[in-house]
C-alpha cells in the first residue's frame, strides 16, 4: 500500500498536477538566474561598516532553532495567502550570518539559563544557573559567592548608556535574569522559591536583584506576583489565587522601585491603557508588568489589556534612544520555547512570526549606520520538518504520504513530548483532526510530559556596525565580546582607537571636558606605553 501511495505521488509530480501551488514564473530558468544575480551584486557592492556602534539591540528567540525559523518563515507567508516557502523574513535580510555552539559546561544540551549566561556574560556555565561561572553548582548557594559574572547590559550601563529588557515571559525568567542577576538557581524567582539554607547562606532571589544590581531604565514583561507580598491580590485577576503575590519577606518591590526613582519620571504600569499613556519623551524609567507570570501567547493575547512584543519593543526604543550615548536593549521572544515544550507547534511558530515583526519595527526606529542589531536563539528543540509535502502545503498540515500503519502524519513532529500517545501499539489516526489548530499537540517519538530542547548549533544574524564580526561557527560565549567590541564597552576598548561615534553637542550635562579623547591621542598613548615597556626589558 505504501508503495502504491508513493508511486501516486511521483505520478502526480510527473504530470504536473501538483505544480498548481507554485508560481508559473518559477518554471522559467531566468527567474532564478536573475534572482541570483541580484543577490550577487548586492554582496559585491556591500561595504563593511567599521564604525562604533552607538546602540545595540539583541533579539533572542528562545528555542528558535533553524527548523523553527524555516517553519515560521513558511507560516508567515501562508498567513499572507502565499505558498510560504519563498517568504523573506526580516531577520533573513541581515547581511552577516554565523552559527554558535550551544552546549554548556556540564550538559551536552543546555537550558535557557546556561545559554543566557553565555551570550550575555561571555562564559559558559552549568545547567540552571544564571550570571555565574561554571564553578557555581546548580542550587548550591555557597558555590555562588565569588563566581558571579556581569553581563553586557551592565557593561553598557557602566559606559553611560541606557539599558532595557523586553520579554514575553516573566522578567525574572532565565533569559532576562542573566542580564542582571547572579543565582545558583534560575528558579529562585522570589524569596518564596528559595530553600531556607540558601537564604541563611546569604543568597537573594532574582526579583530583588532586579532592583539592586543594575539600574535598568526599561523593564517590560510579566512577573507581577514575584514582586508583591504573599496573598496580595492581582489587579487584573483579583479572584485568581494562583495570581496572588508570593513574597514571604513582606516586601513590595514595585513600591520600592518607584521610591528608588524619586526625582526621576518613573512609571509603573500593568495594563494597555496605562502603557499607551506613557510618553517616551518625558519618561526616564518604565516598569511594565502585564501578567502575574509569563505573558500570554500572541494568538491568545487580549489586545485591550496587553500590548504586542512589537509595541513593547517600540516603546522601549523610544525611551532609551533619548540618551546621547546610546543604549543596549535585550528583546526576548520567550514563548517560542514554551510553545515547543507543550508540543504545540502552531503556538511556537506564531511567537516566532511575532518576534520577526518586532525586529522589523526596531529597524524602522533605528539607523543601520549606528545601531548593531543581532537576532539569535539560545537553543533549539526536537522539532523536525519531514515527509514530502507539496509546495504550498500548510506548514501545520499533514504529509501526502502515509506511514506504514496506513495513517497520515504531520510534517512538523517532535522527537519527544506529550504528543506520544501509543495505545495497543497504534498511534492516533489524525485523518479528521485539524492539525492547524493552536491547541493541536504534534505527535512525538518518545513520551515525555514536556518536550525537550535540541542541541544543534543555532544561527546568529547581524546588521549594522561591525556586524561582520559574526561569522563562521563560534562558541555562544563569543557573542557579548563581539557586541562589546563593536560598541567600545567592556574591557576591550581597542576599537575606540580608530573609530569614534559622532559626539553630542556639549550641554550643561555633557561638558566639553568629559568628551572622549581623539583617536590620535589614544593611539599616541598606546604607542608611548609600548615604547616605555620595551625600554624596561
Amino acid at each position: 500500500m505504501e508503495t502504491l501511495r508513493l508511486s501516486a505521488v511521483w505520478l502526480c509530480l510527473l504530470v504536473g498536477v501538483c505544480h498548481a501551488a507554485a508560481p508559473a514564473e518559477e518554471e522559467n530558468p531566468e527567474f532564478w538566474r536573475k534572482q541570483a544575480q541580484q543577490v550577487l551584486h548586492s554582496a559585491l557592492n556591500r561595504e563593511l561598516n567599521t564604525k562604533v556602534a552607538k546602540n545595540i539591540v539583541l533579539f533572542l528567540g528562545d528555542g528558535m532553532g533553524i527548523t523553527t525559523m524555516t517553519a515560521a518563515r513558511i507560516l508567515k507567508g501562508q498567513l499572507q495567502n502565499r505558498t510560504g516557502e519563498e517568504t523573506v523574513m526580516t531577520m533573513d535580510t541581515f547581511p552577516h550570518v554565523g552559527l554558535v555552539k550551544v552546549y554548556c559546561v556540564d550538559f551536552q544540551i543546555p537550558d535557557s539559563a546556561a545559554t543566557a549566561t553565555a551570550y550575555l556574560c561571555g562564559v559558559k556555565s552549568n545547567l540552571n544557573t544564571v550570571g555565574v561561572n561554571a564553578a557555581a553548582r546548580n542550587g548550591v548557594c555557597r558555590t555562588q559567592k565569588g563566581n558571579e559574572v556581569t553581563s553586557i547590559l551592565k557593561w553598557a550601563k557602566d559606559a553611560g548608556k541606557s539599558v532595557g529588557i523586553v520579554t514575553t515571559t516573566r522578567v525574572q525568567h532565565a533569559t532576562p535574569a542573566a542580564s542582571y542577576a547572579h543565582s545558583a538557581s534560575r528558579k529562585w524567582y522570589s524569596d518564596a522559591d528559595m530553600p531556607a539554607a540558601a537564604k541563611r547562606e546569604g543568597c537573594t532571589d532574582i526579583a530583588s536583584q532586579l532592583l539592586n544590581n543594575t539600574d535598568i531604565d526599561v523593564i517590560i514583561g510579566g512577573g507581577r506576583k514575584y514582586m508583591t507580598p504573599k496573598g496580595t491580590r492581582d489587579p487584573e485577576y483579583p479572584k485568581d489565587l494562583t495570581a496572588v503575590g508570593r513574597r514571604t519577606d513582606g516586601r513590595n518591590l514595585i513600591s520600592e522601585w518607584l521610591k528608588m526613582k524619586e526625582g526621576k519620571v518613573a512609571r509603573y504600569v500593568w495594563n494597555r491603557t496605562d502603557f499607551d499613556a506613557v510618553d517616551p519623551a518625558t519618561t526616564d524609567y518604565l516598569m511594565a508588568l502585564f501578567e502575574p507570570g509569563d505573558m500570554r501567547f500572541e494568538v491568545e493575547r487580549d489586545p485591550a489589556m496587553d500590548p504586542s512584543i512589537t509595541e513593547t519593543t517600540e516603546k522601549a526604543i523610544q525611551i532609551l534612544q533619548k540618551n546621547p550615548k546610546g543604549f543596549f536593549l535585550l528583546v526576548e521572544g520567550g514563548r517560542i520555547d514554551q510553545g515547543h515544550h507543550a508540543s504545540r507547534a502552531s503556538m511556537a511558530l506564531q511567537e516566532a512570526v511575532a518576534l520577526d515583526t518586532a525586529v522589523a519595527r526596531a529597524l524602522e526606529l533605528t539607523r543601520e549606520d549606528d545601531t548593531l542589531t543581532l537576532v539569535t536563539a539560545d537553543h533549539s528543540h526536537s522539532l523536525s520538518f519531514n515527509g514530502y509535502p507539496f509546495r504550498g502545503n500548510s506548514i501545520l498540515g499533514k504529509s501526502p504520504l502515509f506511514g506504514t500503519d496506513n495513517m497520515p502524519y504531520t510534517t512538523l513532529m517532535y522527537g519527544n513530548g506529550p504528543g506520544h500517545k501509543i495505545v495497543n501499539n497504534t498511534r492516533p489516526n489524525i485523518s479528521k483532526v485539524n492539525t492547524g489548530s493552536k491547541d493541536y499537540v504534534q505527535q512525538a517519538a518518545a513520551p515525555l510530559a514536556k518536550e525537550t530542547h535540541g542541541g544543534e548549533d543555532v544561527a546568529v544574524m547581524a546588521r549594522g556596525p561591525m556586524s561582520h564580526l559574526f561569522h563562521g561557527i563560534q562558541e555562544q560565549s563569543y557573542i557579548p565580546y563581539a557586541l562589546a567590541y563593536a560598541a567600545c564597552i567592556g574591557q576591550d576598548q581597542s576599537h575606540c582607537l580608530f573609530q569614534q561615534p559622532s559626539q553630542p553637542t556639549p550641554t550643561a550635562t555633557t561638558p566639553k571636558s568629559s568628551a572622549p579623547a581623539t583617536p590620535s591621542a589614544h593611539l599616541a598613548a598606546v604607542l608611548l606605553s609600548a615604547l616605555l615597556a620595551a625600554s624596561l626589558h
